[in-house]
C-alpha cells in the first residue's frame, strides 16, 4: 500500500504542474434487434389530411432508435385504401435518414376503407422475397386506424397471427373494443391502444418497447454492453441433454481473429469479456442438437468507448477548516480511491484512502483561507490506475461581515453601514439591486464601513449585500432587503430583515 502511495504521490505532482488525464469518447450504440416491422396505414378518406400527417410523424418517432439493414429493423408500408398498395418493399431502404424521408413523402391515396383486403395483401408480402422480406425473423404489424372497415378484418387478422404475426392496434377513432381486443394480439392491454391523433406521442415509448420484446426475444441478442464486455442472450432451443451451442465471435473489420466458446444446452445467456473498446463484433450462435437442425443465429454489437472514473472531481461544503470532495462516474471496476490533498503553494501532501462503493468523502483538519489542489485516483481491478485533480478553497474563519444596518439620509438616499469583518480584509465589496433602476457595485478600503446608496426611487425595496474581500477569495457576504418610503409618509427608514 505504501508504494502505492508513493505512486500516487508521483502522479499527483504530474497533475500539479498539469497533467492532462485521457478524454471519454464517444458513446457507441449496440443493434440488438432484428424483426420485418409493417404499418398498416389507414389511406383512405375518411381519414383528414390532418390526422395523416399526425400519423406519419407517430411513425417515424416510433422507429426512429432502431437501426435498419439486412441484419436489423426492415419497415414497410401498406396503405388501406380501395385496393391495397405498398408503398416501399422491406428492404428499399437500410438507413435511418432515408426511411425519414420516404415517411414524410408518403401520399395519402383516399378511397374506401377496406382493412380486409390489405391484411390478406400484408400476409403476402410480410413473407414474399419480393417484397424484401426475410424468413426466420419476427414479424411485427401495426395498425393504425380511425377504428371503422367496410371489410371483414377477423378472418385475415387471424391467418395472419396464426402465420407467427404480432398484431399491435393503434385507434385514434371510436372503433368497438370487443372487435379490435380480438384482432390484437393477446394480451390486449398491450398490444391495443386507443388514442386521440394528438396524443400519438403519449404511447410512443410503451409501444416501442413492446415491439423490442418481440424482435428481441426471439433472437440472439446482447444486453448489459460495456467497453470491455457484454452479456449475450438468446431463446430455449436446446437441453442439457439435447445438444450444446457454439459461440462464435470476432472484430469485423478483422474476420480472422475469430474465437470460439463452447455451451451447455441448458444455458440461454453468456458473457464475452476481455473485448476492445469502440469495436464492432459479429457473434454468431450455432445450436448443435441431436434432435433437430436449428439455423445459426447472427447479431452485431458495437463497446462503447472505456468509460473513465473520475470523470469529474466536485468541490463542496466548504467551510474554514474541510471541505467534501466527490467524483463520479462510480464503476465497478475500481476497487478503491486514494485522494491526495495539499495547500497551493507547497510540498507537504496527505492521503486518504476511500472504498470503491463510495464517491466522496470529507477532507478535514485544514487552514483556513487557503487553496488546496485535490487529485482523486481511481485504483481498477486490473491494477490500473486514472487519476483527476480540481483546486478547493477553505473559507476564512469569521469572513463574514455582521450587523448591516440602513439609515435614511435624504430623498432617495440610504447610508449602509456594517461592522468590521475579521482577519486580513483587503477591502469590501456593496452591491445593490434596485427594484427599479440599474445593479450598482461599490467597493471601499478595509478602513471604510459604511456607503452611500443614492437613487432609490420612493417606495421601492432594495437589496443589499455587503462581502469583504481577503487575499485568496472573497469572504461570506451579508444581504438585507432596505425600503424605501414613499414620499408622502413621514421620514424615518423602516427595515426588515430577509426571511
Amino acid at each position: 500500500m505504501l508504494a502505492k502511495a508513493v505512486l500516487s504521490l508521483g502522479l499527483w505532482l504530474q497533475f500539479a504542474v498539469g497533467q492532462n488525464t485521457p478524454e471519454r469518447g464517444p458513446q457507441m450504440s449496440s443493434s440488438n434487434s432484428e424483426g420485418d416491422l409493417l404499418f398498416l396505414l389507414d389511406s383512405s378518406g375518411s381519414v383528414s389530411y390532418y390526422e395523416f400527417s399526425r400519423v406519419k410523424e407517430f411513425m417515424w418517432d416510433l422507429v426512429r432508435p432502431f437501426s435498419f439493414g439486412p441484419k436489423d429493423v426492415q419497415t414497410s408500408i401498406i396503405h388501406i385504401s380501395t385496393t391495397p398498395t405498398m408503398e416501399f418493399p422491406f428492404d428499399q431502404y437500410q438507413s435511418s435518414g432515408t426511411l425519414q424521408q420516404a415517411i414524410r413523402d408518403t401520399q395519402q391515396l383516399m378511397g374506401d376503407t377496406n382493412t380486409g383486403k390489405a391484411l390478406s395483401f400484408a400476409k403476402e408480402k410480410f413473407f414474399s422475397a419480393e417484397a424484401g422480406a426475410r424468413p426466420d425473423v419476427p414479424k411485427v404489424l401495426v395498425w393504425v386506424t380511425d377504428g371503422f372497415s367496410t371489410d371483414d378484418i377477423s378472418e385475415p387478422m387471424q391467418l395472419l397471427k396464426d402465420m407467427g404475426v404480432t398484431v399491435f392496434i393503434v385507434s385514434t377513432g371510436r372503433g368497438s373494443y370487443l372487435e379490435l381486443s380480438a384482432a390484437a394480439s393477446q394480451p390486449p392491454e398491450k398490444h391495443l391502444h386507443f388514442v386521440d391523433v394528438d396524443d400519438l406521442p403519449i404511447i410512443t415509448e410503451e409501444l416501442r418497447g413492446a415491439i423490442l420484446d418481440v424482435i428481441q426475444a426471439n433472437r440472439l441478442h446482447a444486453v448489459d454492453v460495456t467497453s470491455s464486455s457484454f452479456q449475450l442472450m438468446w431463446p430455449k432451443l436446446l437441453s442439457q441433454e439435447t445438444g450444446y451451442y457454439t459461440l462464435e465471435y470476432a472484430p469485423t473489420d478483422d474476420l480472422a481473429r475469430k474465437r470460439t466458446k463452447q455451451v451447455s444446452g441448458a444455458h440461454t445467456s453468456f458473457v464475452l469479456s476481455n473485448l476492445a473498446p469502440e469495436t464492432t463484433y459479429e457473434v454468431a450462435l450455432i445450436p448443435e442438437s441431436n434432435i433437430h437442425y436449428f439455423p445459426p443465429q447472427t447479431t452485431r454489437v458495437t463497446t462503447p468507448a472505456e468509460e473513465i472514473s473520475p470523470a469529474q472531481v466536485l468541490i463542496s461544503e466548504s467551510g474554514p477548516h474541510s471541505f467534501h470532495v466527490s467524483w463520479a462516474p462510480r464503476l465497478e471496476s475500481v476497487v478503491g480511491y486514494q485522494i491526495l490533498y495539499g495547500p497551493l503553494p507547497g510540498n507537504s501532501v496527505e492521503l486518504l484512502q476511500v472504498d470503491g462503493e463510495h464517491n466522496g468523502t470529507l477532507v478535514e483538519n485544514l487552514a483556513p483561507n487557503t487553496t488546496y489542489l485535490v487529485t482523486v485516483t481511481a485504483i481498477y481491478k486490473s491494477g490500473m490506475e486514472k487519476s483527476l485533480s480540481a483546486k478547493a478553497c477553505t473559507q476564512g474563519e469569521g469572513s463574514r461581515v455582521r450587523h448591516l444596518r440602513f439609515e435614511d439620509v435624504g430623498p432617495s438616499t440610504l447610508r449602509a453601514s456594517w461592522d468590521a469583518a475579521p482577519g486580513n480584509v483587503l477591502g469590501y465589496r456593496v452591491r445593490c439591486r434596485r427594484q427599479t433602476g440599474p445593479v450598482s457595485v461599490i467597493s471601499v478600503s478595509p478602513q471604510v464601513h459604511s456607503v452611500l446608496l443614492t437613487d432609490l426611487p420612493a417606495g421601492t425595496t432594495s437589496r443589499v449585500c455587503v462581502r469583504p474581500v481577503y487575499r485568496q477569495r472573497a469572504g461570506q457576504g451579508l444581504c438585507r432587503t432596505a425600503h424605501l418610503q414613499p414620499a408622502t409618509e413621514a421620514q424615518g427608514y423602516k427595515h426588515r430583515r430577509r426571511a
